[in-house]
């Protein structure tokens, strides 16, 4: 692994995702590959995993920005100040603008609940999944372009919906594939260099 590779994860939420990701690498002596989470709820779980394990964090809330232009413009300054070569997009409800795109070409990854080309630009796609009766649904982790759920896979799992699912019991079926596969994209963009 290359030793400049430094990633930021963004969310907007609670930061499951992001949570278990730092929590991951710093059960595995790869702390040192996360440089900072970036989010917006006061209440992340994200953050607080951050703070336990000495990695920085800067909250940033849209509503404290007059727009979202000025939003991402402060957060690309922050990001390379802080030496971030890497973003993954864990929970984060903003489309990335073109100014973030061109500082970090191809090095910014998206999880989304879904398999591509499914169910894409909702915040809603597991409950998609199940109002539309799939029986197979699943995450897909991409790089992102400038549109919401496009661009390049890198990694696709699927998830099962079994016979009287309901949002309550098939989200912890994607609970327990997303770190997986969230560590396995991190990788292979680390390989791309």
């Amino acid at each position: 692994m290359d030793r400049n590779i430094k990633w930021a994860f963004l969310c907007s939420f609670w930061g499951k995702n992001a949570k278990d990701a730092i929590a991951w690498h710093a059960e595995n002596d790869q702390i040192d590959r996360i440089g900072m989470v970036i989010y917006e709820q006061e209440n992340c779980g994200a953050a607080d995993e951050a703070k336990l394990n000495g990695i920085k964090h800067v909250r940033m809330p849209l509503k404290d920005f007059d727009n979202k232009r000025d939003h991402q413009a402060k957060m690309v300054d922050i990001l390379l100040e802080n030496g971030i070569t890497h973003i993954f997009l864990l929970g984060f409800e903003h489309l990335i603008r073109k100014q973030m795109l061109d500082a970090f070409p191809n090095k910014i990854a998206n999880i989304h609940p879904s398999l591509f080309p499914s169910f894409l630009a909702t915040k809603t796609a597991i409950q998609d999944a199940l109002d539309y009766g799939v029986k197979v649904t699943g995450i897909t982790t991409h790089i992102i372009d400038d549109r919401f759920d496009r661009g390049t896979i890198l990694c696709q799992e699927p998830v099962r919906i079994d016979e009287g699912d309901t949002f309550d019991t098939l989200y912890p079926k994607f609970s327990s594939k997303g770190l997986p596969l969230i560590i396995e994209s991190m990788k292979l963009m680390e390989n791309q260099n």
